[in-house]
């Protein structure tokens, strides 16, 4: 009675969530499986960007179609987005600055003839 207490408990819970222990098992092998399937499209993408390191994810996903076809594995884009941001291997953008004046230009510059003037009527100046 004793050795099967474990088993019993482990049943009596899973059968309390509506659930097998084949189902568990499942879930196992199904984690095991996404985490090759991880790791393998992981070492393609850090192979690819020892080559093109700013390369973004859109035509990084159009480059390891063909990879990933050899090892029976297909992703969508958004999947790839999620699997690169969660391993912190997103591009980061460049933030553009907007360049409005050049004041080391080479045309002349003129000083301000009025800077001492006091303006007392119109078109004084």
């Amino acid at each position: 009675m004793k050795q099967d207490f474990p088993k019993l408990g482990i049943r009596l819970l899973f059968r309390l969530f509506g659930k097998t222990r084949h189902a568990c098992y499942d879930a196992l092998w199904r984690k095991e499986r996404n985490l090759v399937k991880e790791d393998i499209i992981l070492q393609e993408v850090i192979s690819i960007r020892k080559q093109l390191p700013r390369l973004g994810t859109r035509k990084l996903h159009y480059m390891l179609q063909n990879k990933l076809l050899s090892h029976e594995i297909n992703i969508g884009r958004d999947y790839l987005f999620n699997l690169l941001s969660d391993h912190n291997l997103l591009i980061r953008q460049r933030k553009r600055k907007a360049i409005t004046t050049n004041s080391r230009h080479w045309m002349k510059k003129y000083s301000n003839l009025i800077k001492g003037i006091t303006i007392t009527r119109s078109e004084q100046v």
